[in-house]
């Protein structure tokens, strides 16, 4: 690679693939936004350390004493729960009947047999009701990977109890080489279960995390200069790096206290109080936790990376439904994977007609938008960002083999699954970009995505005028609706600077946002998008 990563990379381990060169290992297709989110929280909560000979730490953060003496060649480890017993109490019968192996089948009926037996019932009911109970409630928190195998699933990430790493069963292995019983799996684990795999929790959820850190060992001054000239106004306090650290470890520490610690206590009863052999022999190599190697991101996207830490921040810091917040957090994630790709790819293949800051411009369009001019700059954005990430893995940043046919064979991959195929999947699971299916894709938004914008963009309990928060989010997403906005979208894609289409397109946005209770009008020119939520612990 021409360009850093960070961690740095070896030559030994440099990948061929362009996409995972340009944008960090890694992005992929196969991993859905609550799974970002998923493998995020799953580092954020998990015991790390930074190289192999350092101590752990269990704070969601680096302090910052280990950021500022974090060496650009050491490789954070984490070490995730597997959590098998607990998955496979709540998902086996949410599970492809197929997958069902006759070992997985029989220590669950081990496993209710032994929650059965620690079940003392109090009151009018027997122990099958608590059971029926216990499962519906943790099935109810089913989270990624429907028609999975159970393992292969993952919860909603409500509290810290339900974090785990991706487990893959081995289904032609235990074919091939039957094991006798759950004792005989455990006892060959490498055999029957792989959890490096990272086919699902492909670790986006990582890159995302090592963005904040190398953002966080940045210097005030750049950070503030960066801020000014790029337009993104961020508030005084939140351009203090240390600032931004502090109040970021204590919010994510937070996090997962918002919902009752009995549900935490009981995950960890069903998985390792009931049977804690397999939770041991998952968990642990000897006497350590096992331990995972997080990839690494692009050293130059520290810039995105802060602008995520400041999402998360506000985000954390609303007074917010626990679910609402998960939610607003899933689209974070994915909001920050897009931009990443298009910042990305910008920065390391400038378009014939640069514009500023973020460098690109999406025209976002009426859900039912009904004029002919605007859909199609509309699409023309999508277009050119989907062009322009095609271009970059393309670039001369990155190193490509010099035999044609392998070459060919290494860009389709990274196309389909990596690049703009990737842009334009996830884009379209969040709703903003449609139609899901078929030709003419265009930018829109949906009431997630605008309460999303809205809690990030304005100050928590305050307003912006409406015109100033399109600029925000213009300078933060590169996402415009005006007419103004368009011009400057049409610009960035052919270089015409004349007006392509009249004022008042964006009144469905206005309307949005009345209907949403975001929005006060003062008159007819001028109107205030306010954000309602309140600062958690703070009287509204």
């Amino acid at each position: 690679m021409s360009f850093d990563t960070f961690p740095m990379v070896s030559d030994a381990d440099k990948e061929s693939n362009p996409a995972i060169q340009l944008f960090g290992k890694r992005l992929f297709n196969d991993q859905s936004p609550i799974e970002f989110l998923v493998e995020l929280l799953l580092i954020v909560t998990s015991s790390k350390r930074i190289g192999r000979a350092t101590t752990d730490f269990t704070t969601p953060l680096p302090s910052p004493k280990d950021l500022s003496k974090w060496q650009v060649t050491e490789e954070l480890m984490y070490s995730p729960k597997a959590r098998l017993n607990l998955k496979l109490f709540a998902f086996i019968g949410a599970s492809r009947l197929d997958s069902r192996h006759q070992t997985h089948r029989e220590h669950y009926k081990d496993m209710v047999q032994g929650l059965r037996d620690k079940i003392r019932v109090a009151e009018a009911g027997g122990e099958n009701d608590v059971l029926r109970t216990l499962q519906n409630l943790f099935l109810g928190f089913q989270g990624a990977g429907f028609g999975r195998t159970w393992c292969a699933q993952s919860f909603m990430p409500v509290c810290k109890g339900l974090l785990a790493g991706e487990t893959i069963w081995n289904e032609t292995a235990a074919r091939r080489e039957p094991p006798s019983d759950w004792d005989d799996v455990l006892s060959r684990l490498q055999i029957y279960f792989t959890m490096n795999k990272h086919r699902f929790l492909a670790r986006g959820g990582e890159v995302l995390y090592l963005q904040m850190c190398i953002a966080l060992k940045q210097k005030a001054k750049e950070i503030r200069e960066w801020a000014e000239s790029s337009g993104i106004c961020l508030e005084p306090k939140e351009a203090d790096p240390v600032y931004l650290h502090e109040e970021l470890q204590r919010e994510l520490d937070n996090l997962m206290g918002h919902c009752p610690q009995t549900v935490t206590d009981i995950a960890e009863f069903l998985d390792s109080g009931v049977e804690s052999e397999t939770s041991r022999t998952t968990d642990y190599t000897g006497t350590d936790p096992r331990l995972v190697a997080a990839g690494y991101c692009p050293a130059d996207t520290w810039r995105e990376g802060y602008l995520f830490a400041v999402d998360l921040l506000r985000l954390c810091q609303a007074d917010l439904d626990v679910i609402e917040r998960l939610q607003l957090l899933e689209t974070a994630c994915a909001m920050q994977v897009l931009r990443n790709l298009a910042a990305q790819s910008i920065r390391h293949c400038p378009t014939e007609h640069q514009t500023t800051w973020p460098g690109y411009r999406l025209a976002v369009s009426a859900p039912d938008e009904r004029n002919s001019a605007v859909k199609r700059i509309s699409r023309h954005t999508a277009k050119m960002v989907e062009k322009l990430i095609y271009r970059a893995i393309r670039c001369d940043d990155v190193e490509l083999p010099t035999d044609q046919a392998e070459r060919e064979k290494i860009l389709k991959e990274a196309d389909k699954r990596y690049a703009g195929k990737l842009f334009v999947g996830l884009a379209k699971r969040i709703g903003l970009l449609v139609p899901r299916r078929g030709a003419g894709v265009r930018f829109t938004l949906n009431e997630q995505l605008l309460r999303l914008l809205v809690v990030t963009t304005v100050p928590i309990g305050g307003r912006l005028t409406y015109d100033r928060f399109k600029e925000l989010v213009e300078a933060r997403h590169g996402l415009v609706f005006d007419g103004d906005g368009f011009t400057r979208a049409s610009s960035w894609v052919d270089g015409s600077d004349q007006p392509v289409v009249g004022s008042g397109i964006d009144t469905w946005l206005q309307d949005m946002l009345d209907a949403a209770g975001l929005l006060i009008h003062l008159s007819d020119s001028c109107a205030l998008v306010v954000n309602p939520a309140a600062k958690k612990g703070v009287e509204s």
